[in-house]
C-alpha cells in the first residue's frame, strides 16, 4: 500500500500542543473583522479580554499603536505631493500617474498586512469602495490619495461626516465632472450618482430630482488642467428654490455650501440611506443575501444614532445571522494576497527597488484580478462570492499559493520563515506537524479532510517522522503550505 493510499485509509488528525487559542466562534468573528488570523491577532483579543473587548477596543484605532504600519506611509515619497507637484511631474515625464498611484495600492496592502488597526483598514476600505473613485484618470489621480486620506479620518465616524467629506471633495468633483459644474451648465453626474449610489439607491427619486441635486452641488470647482487649486465660487453656484424628494430649501444665497451641506445632511438622514447602506455592510460582513429583518434593525441603529457608523457595526456583530455566517463569505483576490502574507507570517522591508516584495504584491492582486480601487465604474468593487469564485481566479490564488509558499517569488526585501523554522520541535510526525500548521497558519485545528489532502500532496503517511533532515523540510515545504493556503479554511471568511 503506497502512502498516499495509507493516508486516505488513516486520516485522523492528532492535535499538537495546546490547540487553538481562539474557539470557533472567536475564529470566525476575527476572520471577518481583520485581513487574516494571526498569533499575533489571537494575543492581542485573549488579552483584550475576548472578541467583544477586542472589538470595542478596534472601534477606537487612536488608541491602537501602529508604529510598524503608519512607519510604510514614508516608503513612497510621492503620496504626500500636491495636486500641482504631481501633475508638472506627469507632464515632465519625471514619474507618472499611474505610478503613483501604484505606490499608492503597494501602501495599501502593506497596512492591511501589518495594521494592528484591522477593522480600521477594514471599514477605510469598505468607504473607498462605496464612494469609489479609481485611482488611475487623467485628472483626478492628483487628488486621489488625500481622497483616501479623508475617508480614512471618517470611517469610523459618523456617515453624514462621511457623505459630506467625500461629495465636495475634488477628487469626486474631477471624477464625476461636478468641479467643471456651473450655474449655466450643470453636470448631472455627481448629482445622480449621489442619489443612486451613495445613499438612497434608485427607485427613490426622479429625474427631476437628479437636475436640482446637481443645481445644488455647483460651486465646487478645480482650476483643471493648469494650477489645481481647489476651490468654492459663490459666482458659479445656482441659486433659486430647489427640492429633491423631501429637501426644499430657498437657496438664496450665492455661497451655496449651506445648502450643500444641509442637503447632504437630509440624505444622509433618510430611511431609505439608512436601508441602503446597512444592507451594503450586512452583505460585506455577514452574508451575500442579507435578511429583510436584519437591515432593518441596523437601519433602526442607524438612524437613533445620529448615522453612527461604530453603533451599526456593533449592532452587526452580536446578531445571531453574523454568528451563523461561518464560513460563507469568499476572499477577494486582494484579501487573499493580504491573508496568504499574514498566514505565512511575512515582514517587508522598505522597497530599494521596483522588484521589491511591497512593490510586487501590487502586480500579484492584479493577477489574481483585483488591485486596489482599478475597478472602473463609479459603483465599486462588488461584495458577493460569485464576483470572486470563477475558476479562472480559483487557479490564480492556487498559482500564488504555491509560489509564495516556496519563497520564490518575489525575493526581494522580504523576509520569510524557513522549512525548519516551521518545525516547532526536533521531531513530530506528521499529523502533528500539520496541526501544528493549521493553527499557526489558518487557526483552527487540523480535520481529516486537510490532513488528508497535505499526505496525499507529500506523498507522506500522518506518522511519518519529520525533522529537518526529512525531505518534505529540505525540498517539499512548499507543498504542505500551499496546501492549507489552498483549504477552504483560507479563502473563505
Amino acid at each position: 500500500m503506497s502512502p498516499a493510499t495509507t493516508a486516505r485509509a488513516s486520516a485522523t488528525p492528532t492535535r499538537y500542543g495546546a490547540g487553538a487559542p481562539l474557539d470557533a466562534e472567536q475564529r470566525h468573528f476575527v476572520s471577518r473583522w481583520s485581513y487574516g488570523y494571526t498569533p499575533a491577532l489571537a494575543r492581542d483579543v485573549l488579552t483584550a479580554g475576548g472578541t467583544a473587548a477586542w472589538f470595542r477596543q478596534q472601534l477606537q484605532p487612536s488608541t491602537i499603536p501602529d508604529a510598524a504600519a503608519d512607519a510604510t506611509w514614508g516608503w513612497w515619497p510621492s503620496l504626500a505631493r500636491t495636486a500641482a507637484d504631481l501633475w508638472q511631474r506627469q507632464v515632465e515625464e519625471v514619474e507618472g500617474g499611474w505610478e503613483v498611484m501604484a505606490y499608492y495600492g503597494s501602501w495599501l496592502m502593506l497596512r492591511r498586512i501589518t495594521s494592528k488597526r484591522q477593522v480600521h483598514e477594514l471599514m477605510t476600505e469598505f468607504w473607498e469602495g462605496h464612494f469609489h473613485v479609481p485611482v488611475n484618470g487623467d485628472s483626478h489621480f492628483v487628488y486621489r490619495v488625500p481622497y483616501g486620506q479623508a475617508i480614512r479620518q471618517h470611517a469610523l465616524g459618523n456617515f453624514a461626516d462621511l457623505l459630506k467629506a467625500t461629495i465636495t471633495h475634488p477628487a469626486m468633483g474631477l471624477f464625476l465632472d461636478n468641479a467643471v459644474s456651473t450655474k449655466s451648465k450643470p453636470n448631472e453626474n455627481l448629482g445622480r450618482e449621489l442619489l443612486e449610489l451613495h445613499t438612497v439607491g434608485r427607485g427613490e427619486y426622479t429625474e427631476a430630482d437628479v437636475k436640482e441635486s446637481a443645481r445644488i452641488l455647483t460651486g465646487y470647482r478645480v482650476d483643471v488642467w493648469r494650477t489645481w487649486d481647489a476651490s468654492y465660487r459663490p459666482a458659479d453656484h445656482s441659486t433659486g428654490p430647489v427640492r429633491v424628494m423631501g429637501f426644499s430649501h430657498a437657496n438664496s444665497d450665492p455661497d451655496g455650501r449651506v445648502v450643500t451641506a444641509a442637503y447632504l445632511d437630509y440624505l444622509a438622514r433618510h430611511p431609505a440611506t439608512a436601508r441602503r447602506i446597512c444592507r451594503k455592510l450586512a452583505t460585506r460582513f455577514v452574508q451575500d443575501e442579507p435578511s429583510t429583518a436584519l437591515v432593518e434593525h441596523l437601519a433602526q441603529v442607524y438612524l437613533a444614532s445620529g448615522t453612527s457608523i461604530p453603533a451599526v457595526l456593533r449592532a452587526l456583530a452580536v446578531r445571531p445571522e453574523f454568528r451563523a455566517a461561518r464560513g460563507t463569505k469568499m476572499r477577494d483576490p486582494g484579501a487573499d494576497v493580504v491573508a496568504t502574507y499574514r498566514a505565512l507570517g511575512a515582514t517587508f522591508a522598505k522597497p530599494t527597488s521596483t522588484e521589491a516584495a511591497a512593490t510586487q504584491i501590487l502586480w500579484i492582486a492584479s493577477n489574481l484580478g483585483q488591485r486596489p480601487f482599478e475597478w472602473g465604474r463609479p459603483d465599486g468593487p462588488p461584495l458577493v462570492n460569485s464576483a470572486w469564485s470563477s475558476t479562472s481566479r480559483a487557479l490564480a490564488s492556487f498559482s500564488f499559493h504555491w509560489s509564495a509558499a516556496g519563497r520564490w517569488w518575489p525575493v526581494k526585501d522580504i523576509a520569510y520563515q524557513s522549512p525548519a523554522q516551521w518545525l516547532p520541535q526536533a521531531s513530530l510526525t506528521l499529523a502533528q506537524l500539520v496541526d501544528h500548521l493549521c493553527v499557526r497558519m489558518l487557526g483552527v485545528p487540523s480535520t481529516a479532510a486537510l490532513l488528508q489532502a497535505c499526505c496525499e500532496v507529500t506523498n507522506y503517511a500522518p506518522t511519518t517522522r519529520i525533522t529537518a533532515d526529512h525531505a518534505l523540510v529540505k525540498w517539499e515545504f512548499h507543498r504542505l503550505l500551499s496546501s492549507l493556503l489552498d483549504s477552504p479554511q483560507h479563502l473563505t471568511r
